[in-house]
């Protein structure tokens, strides 16, 4: 990601000018002030996609912290080297087979 830095001082005058900025090429604009980097802005589209990163990374790391998913998880990809694995055709015509005998009822 480029990073556009911009003087807090300067902060008001360029506000208006980062959509247009952020339109054309994905950045962040680092705002400093006293040569300290205070302030990142980003566009929506960032910051959104970074948080959804943020929530993925957060899901990956509590099934990983739970034993019991990561067992699970672990005899699922020896089944699947084994070859033990049921087509998908097969499993939506069981499913289709179970709706249709829970609609009778």
């Amino acid at each position: 990601m480029i990073e556009h830095t911009l003087l807090l001082s300067e902060a008001p005058q360029e506000i208006a000018t980062l959509p247009d900025r952020f339109s054309k090429e994905p950045e962040a604009t680092i705002v400093t002030h006293n040569s300290k980097k205070v302030l990142a802005i980003l566009s929506y589209d960032t910051y959104k996609a970074l948080l959804d990163t943020m929530e993925s990374l957060q899901e990956t790391l509590e099934i990983m912290q739970d034993p019991e998913m990561m067992t699970i998880f672990r005899e699922s990809i020896l089944a699947i080297e084994r070859g033990e694995t049921v087509a998908w055709e097969d499993i939506k015509k069981e499913l289709d087979s179970v709706e249709t005998e829970g609609g009778d009822e």
